[in-house]
C-alpha cells in the first residue's frame, strides 16, 4: 500500500504539470537572434531567384483569367487591380515586421508612405526601386502623386493585341499599391497609365495615386501642427 502512494503522487504531479502547460496561451516563438519565419525570403538560398519563365506563365494565366467575359479594357484593368489589392494589404504588415523594432512604426505622412512604396515595396517585388516619385503640379489636384516605373516587369511578357493597345497590365501592380495605401490607413485609388518615352522606354508606366479627401485634410492638419 505504501509503495503505491509515491506512484499516485507522481501521477497527480504529472497531471498538474500537463494541465498547467496546456493552459498557457500559444504564441509565436521568437528565437534568441530575433529572426522568425517572416524575416526569411521565399527562396531558400540568398542567391536564388524566382524563374522569370515561371513568373511569366503564372501572370499570363492571371491575365487570361481576368479577361474572361469582360466588356472592355477598363473592366479588365479593374479585375487586375482587384487581384493585386489583397497582396498589398498583407505586404505592408510584412515589410514593417521585417524592420528593426525601433523602426516598425507605420508611415505617418503621405511622403513617408510613398517612399516606403517606391523603395521597400518595389525592392521586395521586383528587386529594385521604382524610377521616380513625383507630386502633381496642378494646384487643383493636391491629392495626386505619381510613382514612375520606366520598364514594369509585369508588362515584359504580355503580348497586347493591336485592338487593345491601351491596355496596361501593370494595373495589377496598381492594385498592390492601392492595397498598401489602404493597409497603412491612407485610402487611395491607384491606376496605371502608359506614357511612352520614345524608343528608350516604350512601356514607361505612371502609377497615379489619388488619395481620398480625408487623407489630404489630415495631412494638412498634421503639417500645421
Amino acid at each position: 500500500m505504501s509503495s503505491a502512494q509515491p506512484t499516485a503522487a507522481a501521477a497527480a504531479a504529472a497531471t498538474t504539470t500537463s494541465s498547467s502547460s496546456s493552459s498557457k496561451e500559444p504564441g509565436l516563438r521568437v528565437p534568441s537572434h530575433g529572426k522568425t519565419i517572416y524575416h526569411r525570403p521565399l527562396n531558400r538560398t540568398k542567391t536564388a531567384e524566382l524563374s522569370r519563365a515561371s513568373f511569366a506563365y503564372l501572370f499570363g494565366e492571371m491575365v487570361t483569367y481576368a479577361q474572361r467575359r469582360v466588356k472592355g479594357i477598363q473592366e479588365l484593368e479593374q479585375r487586375l487591380n482587384v487581384q493585386g489589392h489583397p497582396i498589398g494589404l498583407r505586404l505592408v504588415d510584412l515589410l514593417l515586421y521585417r524592420e528593426p523594432a525601433r523602426s516598425q512604426l507605420r508611415p505617418l505622412s503621405i511622403i513617408a508612405l510613398l517612399h516606403l512604396i517606391k523603395q521597400n515595396v518595389w525592392q521586395h517585388l521586383f528587386g529594385r526601386q521604382a524610377d521616380r516619385l513625383e507630386k502633381s503640379n496642378n494646384p487643383d489636384t493636391p491629392d495626386e502623386y505619381m510613382i514612375i516605373d520606366n520598364e514594369p516587369l509585369v508588362n515584359q511578357y504580355i503580348s497586347v493585341p493591336r485592338e487593345m493597345s491601351q491596355l496596361n497590365c501593370a494595373a495589377f501592380v496598381a492594385g498592390v499599391v492601392e492595397g498598401v495605401c489602404d493597409g497603412a490607413h491612407f485610402p487611395a485609388s491607384v491606376t496605371a497609365h502608359t506614357v511612352a518615352e520614345g524608343d528608350m522606354w516604350p512601356g514607361k508606366t505612371v502609377f497615379l495615386v489619388k488619395f481620398r479627401a480625408e487623407v489630404v485634410e489630415r495631412e494638412g492638419f498634421l503639417t500645421k501642427a
